[in-house]
Formats: structure tokens, C-alpha cells, sequence
């Protein structure tokens, strides 16, 4: 069922107490015939992607730049003219907030662009199903789109880095084997390669859900989300006791308050059309990928899954098994990298400061040698 507009007031709910689907308004759209500055304010514009309709009605995805010169929090440093693209992609039930990935990518020498696909985030219209794909080739319309946008504005021999979170990740790596020499390199934070479980639970659970799929292919799959993953973007409330010392400002202390209207808790249902498409991208790295690109794959180290809170759930993903993502990692293509990321959450990019400086390094040295070019000696 698609989302209904609602005139319910939200403003007065407690950032970690449930708030209903339809009670949570729509920010409005940017424009589609220009950039206008975007929800994440200064330094950050946004503009509308016009796609084909498809049995809802009417469908957009949303591109999203950082503007380093508009930007009072850029890192010192960073070049005026950008050498590479960078797209990123979100996982499932969010959208891009990230804005201090965006400039780390901005300060190593990238064009920085996220793309809010179709029905989610800055995409999802009233009358749509949030996040509601049958296939992840579906997606390549709204890549696609965005890659236009990124070649006709820097050049169409532009080197470009594709980066996926997640659900996103998966939707990422498929795209890429599907595209061979379309990018310069391909980096995949927590990305979604299995069903949680195993390969064998795939198989079996894969007749299943595609026999619902084609009966009821919205219907809302039966699931449990106790709200810790969220829980941990929010940041520290009174029952976790005091803060780290020294880290009361970062905003994993603080939280990272991502827009309610965006990123529900609990997440948003899971319906059979949809993960069944899942489920088959989880196939086909199964059953090995050829990405021609350098490939770069981040996961925290350890996973921990548990019907109650614990504060270990803040320095683990509680969301995937890092396991399988790391051993699926090695079927992406021949040039894949795996870095692990001791007290990590399932974004790593919002995990704990010291967390996120480490992966801000590691991506800073792989991508010099493996994103960005060094001039040709001159001839002798």
C-alpha cells in the first residue's frame, strides 16, 4: 500500500519513540529544472530526476552535490577542481545525510554526488510504495540519469567512482559487473552480498518468496525490527549513562538525526516483489561477479544480534553478518580489497569518531593508488 499524506503533528514525538508511516509529512521536492540548496543546507544542493512512470503514477529520483565552495565546513585543503565523480547510493529505508563523507570525497579531489533512488528519501511521492522495486536492473534508469547529469557537467571521459551502503551496495555491484569499464572503481560500505543465514537458506527461501511475489507482490511481509540500529544513529540517551570522554560533540553522541520522513523506525515493511528482486542480486553474486574496476569492500568486525539492547550494538553491525559480506566480497571480480573496521556499526561512515577517522584513512590510501591518477612522467 502506498504511503498516505497525513496533517498528524510529529513535532512533539521523542526522537527514539515510533512515529507511524502516514503521520510523517514530506519535506518538499527540489526543483527539476535546476540545483536548489537541499535539506542538508549550505554547501549542499539537490534537483529532481524525472524518470518513467510506472504502475504508480509518476516516478523521480533526486541527485544531491556538495558545493565545497558553499561550504563553511569544507576540510581545509580541498581542491577547487575536482579530477573524479563520485555517485553514492543508500541502502535500504534511507536516503543521503552523510555530509561528512561528502567532504572527505570532496577534500581527496571528487566531485561528490548521491543519488536518492526512486521511492525513497527525497524520491518517494505520496502515491508510491516506499522503496518498492521487482527487479535491481530497475534502477539502472535513475543511475543512468544521474551519470548524465555528472558527464555533462565534468566531461564525458570523467573518471567515476560508484560507493553503496548496504542494499545499495548490492544494487551497486550488480550494476557494475552489468557495466565493464564504466567505472574508475567501485567502494562498497557494509554492502548486502547474502541473506542473512546462508547460502542454503537462500535457496530455499527463494521459490518461496517468489511464489509470493507473483501473487501478492506488495503484500507486507511479517518481520520484527526492535529499533537498535536506530537506536545508535540517534546517540546517547539517559539510560546509556554518561558519554565517551572528549567525544560529547560528535555526532554519534549527539546523533546524526536523520529525517523521520525518511528513514522510518521501525523500518519500512518488506513485501515479497521487492525481496525477491533482492534475492536475486544475492544469486548472482553467489554465483560470482566480473567487475573489471578495483573494487573496495568495508565492513565492521564483528556482528551482534540479540532480542535485547546491549551497548556492544554501539561498536558492531547489528544489521548483517560481516562474515558473509567478507567472504562474498572475494566473488565481486579479480581486484577486490577487504577492510575490516573494529568497532564499526552497520554504516560505517556514522560510526564512532576514531572509528570513522581509520576509515577515512584507509579509503584516503587505497584511492590514491587506485583512483587517483598520477601524471605520466614527462618524456626524457
Amino acid at each position: 500500500m502506498a504511503r498516505k499524506s497525513s496533517d498528524v503533528d510529529v513535532s512533539s514525538h521523542r526522537p527514539d519513540e515510533t512515529v507511524p508511516e502516514d503521520a510523517v509529512p514530506f519535506p518538499p521536492a527540489p526543483p527539476a529544472d535546476r540545483w536548489a540548496e537541499d535539506v542538508l543546507g549550505q554547501g549542499f544542493q539537490a534537483r529532481t530526476l524525472p524518470l518513467l512512470d510506472d504502475d504508480e503514477g509518476e516516478v523521480v529520483a533526486t541527485l544531491v552535490r556538495h558545493v565545497p565552495a558553499d561550504d563553511p565546513e569544507a576540510l581545509p585543503g580541498t581542491p577547487s577542481s575536482p579530477t573524479f565523480a563520485v555517485l553514492y547510493l543508500h541502502g535500504w529505508n534511507d536516503y543521503f545525510h552523510q555530509r561528512e563523507l561528502a567532504r572527505e570525497w570532496s577534500a581527496l579531489g571528487g566531485a561528490f554526488y548521491a543519488l536518492d533512488l526512486r521511492k525513497y528519501g527525497r524520491s518517494l511521492r505520496e502515491h508510491q510504495t516506499r522503496g518498492y522495486v521487482e527487479k535491481l536492473s530497475t534502477y539502472d534508469e535513475d543511475l543512468h540519469a544521474a551519470l548524465d547529469v555528472v558527464r555533462a557537467t565534468h566531461g564525458v571521459g570523467t573518471d567515476v567512482v560508484l560507493m553503496g551502503h548496504s542494499t545499495g551496495g548490492l544494487t551497486a555491484a550488480v550494476w557494475a559487473h552489468r557495466h565493464p569499464g564504466a567505472l574508475r572503481a567501485l567502494v562498497l560500505n557494509s554492502p548486502w552480498l547474502e541473506l542473512q543465514g546462508s547460502a542454503m537458506l537462500r535457496a530455499l527461501s527463494q521459490p518461496i518468496v517468489g511464489g509470493l511475489a507473483r501473487l501478492h507482490p506488495k503484500a507486507i511481509i511479517p518481520t520484527t525490527d526492535l529499533g537498535f540500529y536506530q537506536r545508535t544513529l540517534l546517540g546517547w540517551t539517559d539510560a546509556d549513562g554518561p558519554a565517551p570522554e572528549g567525544e560529547e560533540d560528535d555526532p554519534f553522541v549527539t546523533g546524526w538525526m536523520p529525517e523521520p520522513a525518511w528513514r522510518l523506525s521501525p523500518s519500512a515493511p518488506l513485501r515479497p516483489g521487492w525481496l525477491s528482486a533482492v534475492l536475486a542480486g544475492h544469486a548472482q553474486v553467489a554465483d560470482g561477479l566480473e567487475i573489471s574496476c578495483p573494487v573496495l569492500v568495508m565492513s565492521s568486525g564483528r556482528t551482534v544480534v540479540s532480542a535485547r539492547w546491549s551497548p556492544q550494538m554501539r561498536e558492531a553491525d547489528t544489521v548483517l553478518d560481516v562474515e558473509q559480506i567478507r567472504r562474498r566480497a572475494l566473488q565481486l571480480g579479480p581486484l577486490v580489497t577487504v577492510a575490516r573496521f573494529d568497532g564499526a556499526i552497520h554504516d560505517i561512515t556514522l560510526s564512532a569518531r576514531q572509528v570513522r577517522r581509520r576509515m577515512y584513512a584507509e579509503l584516503r590510501r587505497w584511492s590514491r593508488a587506485y583512483v587517483v591518477r598520477v601524471p605520466e612522467p614527462a618524456a626524457r
